[in-house]
């Protein structure tokens, strides 16, 4: 998987695939104990893409704050970062008129990208990861930013829709 720059990211938003969501936690985290999050930038943001980076945090920052975390800027309980990045695949269609073996029939590939964003929570106080999330997408452009965004907010919803993982077990 190659890394990307953020702009790549908001093709992640209008795929004509469904989003695969996947994440992990570790099970001896209390997270009922979380109360307060800050950002943790991993690496600058290139100027072009402060605006999907401020949409990815929002989007982030909306589902937080729906689980009833508050965002602090620093001294957080949880400390959130993200990261991107996109890999290809090959596509194979077949087409033409009767059984294979008459071959009277044609394969076309075409290569597909797929971008996958991740967020990582880290609690700073036990020096450990305590959960990661990741949406994967097949890509394709949109020219429409609402729809990108509304996109990306379904994609965050379905990621946290689990969050607290261990909620009522403790």
């Amino acid at each position: 998987m190659k890394y990307v720059s953020l702009t790549a990211l908001l093709l992640l938003c209008g795929a004509a695939f469904a989003q695969e969501i996947h994440f992990d936690y570790d099970r001896s985290a209390n997270f009922t104990a979380y109360k307060t999050w800050q950002w943790v930038d991993r690496r600058p943001v290139a100027p072009g893409d402060q605006l999907l980076d401020q949409d990815i945090k929002r989007a982030v920052d909306e589902q937080l704050a729906g689980k009833g975390l508050r965002q602090v800027e620093g001294g957080g309980d949880l400390q959130v970062s993200y990261q991107g990045a996109i890999s290809q695949e090959k596509e194979f269609d077949s087409f033409g008129f009767g059984p294979a073996w008459w071959g009277d029939r044609r394969v076309t590939s075409s290569t597909i990208e797929i971008g996958t964003l991740i967020v990582e929570i880290f609690d700073p106080a036990a020096e450990r990861l305590v959960w990661r999330g990741s949406a994967s997408k097949t890509l394709d452009i949109k020219k429409d930013p609402d729809k990108n965004y509304r996109n990306l907010q379904k994609a965050m919803a379905r990621l946290f829709q689990t969050w607290p993982p261990n909620a009522g077990k403790r």
